[in-house]
């Protein structure tokens, strides 16, 4: 029994911020959970390995042709939430703030890492934009040095289209005293700011 557990536990360690120890946990969970519920689990890992693909639109994760937002009338049409990962779109919606469409980029420029502009979703970004009326692209990439390059990028390339090109604000997070704020935390806040 040891070499079926321990094969578990190290296949478990193989997912991001799993380390040995809670690996261990969610071995032994899994164990003491009823036998229908851990094969639900197994069954959802074969079935989205097997199905998952890219939206052929906006490059999100989906089991068909398009993705639930790109094949929802009730969009934005207009306006265009840019991405790096489709991670990032669960993130946004769950905000509420935006029905609009988005675009996933699979990544960021990083020309140190062989990273680019072609081995991104860029050109169809342009496509859409040149060919679907969209009015406004929301760059709302990372912010890093990766997601900052990719936002100047992008904004170079639709310059030429007339589309009206904004970069989401980042700064204190709601709840925070400026005090506890990094330099460049606090630099970008400020460079966001406001009228009220």
């Amino acid at each position: 029994m040891h070499g079926i557990i321990e094969s578990l536990i190290t296949e478990l360690t193989r997912l991001p911020g799993i380390g040995r120890k809670s690996a261990q946990r969610l071995a032994f969970f899994i164990l003491s959970m009823p036998e229908s519920e851990a094969m639900s689990i197994a069954e959802a890992i074969r079935k989205v390995k097997q199905t998952a693909r890219f939206c052929s639109q906006c490059f999100n994760i989906t089991d068909s042709d398009l993705c639930e937002v790109c094949s929802d009338d009730s969009r934005d049409r207009h306006r265009i939430v840019v991405v790096e990962e489709p991670s990032n779109i669960l993130v946004i919606e769950r905000t509420k703030a935006f029905r609009c469409l988005y675009h996933v980029l699979l990544g960021a420029l990083s020309p140190i890492d062989g990273i680019t502009p072609e081995k991104l979703k860029i050109n169809e970004l342009v496509d859409r934009v040149k060919n679907n009326g969209v009015q406004e692209v929301v760059i709302a990439t990372n912010p890093n040095t990766k997601g900052e390059i990719t936002a100047q990028y992008i904004k170079e390339v639709l310059h030429p289209l007339g589309v009206k090109v904004t970069r989401i604000a980042y700064g204190l997070p709601m709840g925070s005293d400026i005090e506890f704020a990094d330099e460049v935390t606090l630099s970008k806040a400020l460079e966001g700011r406001r009228e009220l």
